[in-house]
């Protein structure tokens, strides 16, 4: 049981910072630049942070908040997932407009986040051949995107479109690189999309 709620608490901590990258479209409506430079230089700070704490010289709050954060497997190497988020967000808009951009961003902020509370919370069924990917969280993406989606462009059926299309691309096991692969899948469609 105690090894269940350290891996809940972590998911939590771990998928709080991932919501938070939900800020970024408001920020680069503010200025563009200034959020990639923002983007940019936080994802080096933390690289920066990881070598020093794989070195044994540990950067005070960043990688005490690395360690909880990740994952057991992940801890004795480089923690790899805030890297890819950061460079996720940053694809999402230097590749897309706006609002596709903040589309692929809210998909990698909401719709991977809360598949991951909901896979681990929740647990269910896993889908064959996804590597524990369960169905729990593939349906709570759908749900997440499809939300924000039609809150953003009111387009029922291109909610219906992005939505399953992200509970796809979520689906693909491909460890942290699906923050780099959603956001990137899903701003490719928005563009194809007659958003407005």
């Amino acid at each position: 049981m105690a090894i269940v709620l350290e891996r809940f608490q972590g998911e939590i901590v771990r998928k709080s910072l991932h919501f938070l990258i939900a800020l970024v479209p408001l920020l680069a409506s503010v200025n563009l630049p200034a959020t990639l430079g923002l983007l940019a230089a936080g994802t080096l700070f933390y690289s920066f942070a990881e070598v020093s704490r794989l070195r044994g010289v540990p950067i005070p709050l960043v990688s005490a908040l690395t360690l909880i954060a990740s994952r057991e497997k992940d801890r004795k190497g480089f923690v790899l997932g805030p890297v890819t988020l950061g460079i996720g967000a940053m694809l999402a808009l230097i590749l897309y407009p706006l609002p596709a951009a903040s589309l692929a961003i809210y998909a990698l902020a909401f719709g991977d986040g809360i598949a991951s509370l909901a896979g681990t919370m929740l647990r269910g069924p896993r889908v064959p051949f996804l590597q524990g990917k369960t169905l729990s969280g593939s349906l709570a993406c759908f749900a997440a995107v499809f939300t924000v989606t039609l809150a953003v462009t009111q387009r029922p059926v291109d909610a219906l479109v992005i939505g399953a299309a992200s509970s796809l691309l979520e689906a693909i096991p491909a460890g942290n690189f699906d923050n780099i692969i959603l956001p990137a899948g899903v701003g490719l469609l928005a563009t194809r999309l007659p958003l407005g």
